[in-house]
């Protein structure tokens, strides 16, 4: 099992999975505006094991906006600003320092780090693996498929996750963290969702959404920065 550690917050407890930095490949000639494929080089961080549940949701905000509700189905109908307002509460009652992840950061985990083994979807190359897509009517609770290589669940489909960056184009210009364009209308999310085909639960795939936009098959993952 790759290193991980539990965060306790207005009572409930989540998983947050460490990812060793390093190297990598970003990208893809076979995707939706996914090439040139592109070095990127990453710090370690610590990313959520599943997507944010609804239950860790309530516990923090007091309210549950999600359409199809369960506890330990992710939060989904959240926009880019709800997640912001969550994670700095998050913040203000665990004294540690969450965020949504970067693009690079995302794709780099779902891939498996330094650990992958080149998988087309987040732990295997097959979807039915390790995805919940357009084969379901509804979001799935989370952690019930196969994680990838980083035990980390739920990286191809279920729920499109929200990411910081603001949508650019890439290039093959070696990167170093990188975060995205300085201003822009669009906001990257990633994973594919129940609603969506399989291809697009590929690890490179991307989507792109307006800050304000809401969907029952959008929700979030949280990155913690590295600390002991």
């Amino acid at each position: 099992m790759n290193k991980q550690k539990t965060v306790t917050a207005a009572g409930q407890s989540f998983a947050m999975v460490f990812v060793e930095g390093g190297t990598f490949q970003m990208g893809s000639p076979d995707g939706r505006d996914t090439a040139p494929v592109h070095s990127v080089t990453l710090d370690s961080f610590w990313i959520g094991q599943t997507p944010v549940t609804q239950e860790l949701w309530e516990a923090v905000m007091g309210c549950n906006p999600a359409h199809f509700r369960g506890k330990n189905l992710p939060v989904e109908t959240v926009t880019l600003s709800d997640c912001h307002v969550f994670i700095e509460r998050l913040n203000a009652l665990t004294g540690l320092t969450f965020r949504l992840p970067s693009e690079a950061e995302w794709e780099y985990a779902a891939r498996g780090g330094q650990l992958s083994h080149g998988y087309t979807y987040a732990g295997s190359d097959d979807i039915d693996d390790v995805a919940w897509y357009d084969n379901v009517d509804r979001p799935q609770s989370v952690a019930q498929k196969k994680p990838n290589e980083l035990d980390i669940f739920d990286m191809s489909g279920n729920i499109c996750e929200w990411c910081e960056d603001i949508y650019k184009a890439y290039t093959e210009a070696p990167q170093i963290n990188p975060q995205g364009a300085a201003s822009g209308t669009y906001h990257l999310a990633r994973g594919g969702g129940w609603n969506r085909g399989g291809h697009m639960c590929k690890v490179y795939d991307r989507g792109n959404y307006r800050p304000e936009y809401a969907s029952n098959a959008v929700g979030l993952r949280l990155i913690l920065e590295c600390c002991d």
